[in-house]
């Protein structure tokens, strides 16, 4: 699912209103996340209630691809318009979409979702939107365009993240245990300030726009990891970016602490731990266009 995030965080998100600042690091971490959270990802697609599959599908803040293939993959017979802002994150959904011979069944579309109009996305009958909206100055908007852009009876999915997930025991670091916690702490204030929607309830929003809610979920994600190169990758891009919201926030112990897990060249290196794990939420709503 989308950018996982912090998107943002994005998973901060790792997913939405990407902007061209997006680097090769938040790209990998978006990667990481479809890898790792795969399953979950296929969970939702599963879930939604759809009585037919979709045949035009349109991903809204695609990233380099999460839902775009996990939809994919599920609706073989569906076609994706994928958007984004972000020119680097096309070209590498481009670059999958040709490894996995699916170049056929993928649009590009560069576009900012908080402009008024939108380019012409088509008619689709299921339009998902991933970590993304959190990410919009005018999300009310965004919702009425989504509306006019569905058939009707089309079906919107859109997913939250709780925020960037949780790697490390309670316990570590050993000199500064409950580390990853206070590193939190200190993003959800700067998120508070800069993607205030992070998190957000989204059922009275859609149902405000002329929605009609069908399911919520919240997912529990609680990946036990092993010493996993993919999971410690992820938790190393994670953690770097949680830094990056925290640095004023935390106190020099913490902040060296922190520094100390984030040097791949450290003995103490996040890489090189065999307790991590994956811990997050992801709450769905699947909204009807009646």
């Amino acid at each position: 699912m989308n950018r996982a995030h912090p998107h943002t965080p994005h998973h901060g998100a790792p997913h939405g209103r990407h902007q061209e600042h997006g680097t090769d690091g938040q790209a990998e971490i978006l990667d990481l996340d479809a890898e790792i959270l795969a399953e979950h990802i296929a969970s939702i697609t599963a879930w939604l209630p759809l009585k037919t599959g979709p045949r035009q599908i349109v991903d809204l803040g695609c990233g380099t691809g999460t839902g775009t293939f996990a939809l994919l993959d599920r609706f073989p017979d569906a076609h994706v318009t994928a958007v984004d802002a972000s020119a680097g994150y096309l070209q590498r959904l481009r670059e999958k979409a040709c490894t996995r011979s699916m170049e056929e069944r993928v649009r590009t579309v560069q576009a900012d979702l908080d402009d008024p109009a939108w380019p012409g996305l088509g008619s689709p009958d299921l339009v998902w939107a991933s970590a993304s909206m959190h990410h919009l100055a005018h999300p009310d908007r965004a919702l009425r365009n989504v509306r006019d852009l569905l058939v009707p009876g089309g079906l919107f999915t859109v997913v939250e993240l709780a925020g960037f997930p949780r790697f490390l025991p309670e316990s570590a670091p050993k000199d500064r245990p409950g580390l990853e916690e206070r590193c939190h702490a200190a993003t959800d204030r700067f998120h508070a300030e800069h993607v205030p929607r992070r998190g957000a309830d989204w059922g009275p929003m859609l149902t405000a726009a002329g929605f009609t809610v069908e399911g919520e979920r919240t997912i529990a994600v609680n990946i036990e990891g092993t010493r996993s190169e993919a999971l410690g990758r992820y938790a190393l891009g994670s953690l770097q970016r949680i830094r990056n919201a925290a640095v004023g926030e935390l106190s020099a112990e913490d902040l060296t602490a922190l520094d100390e897990l984030l040097d791949t060249g450290s003995p103490n290196s996040i890489l090189r731990r065999d307790d991590l794990a994956v811990r997050t939420e992801r709450t769905v709503w699947a909204a009807r266009r009646t």
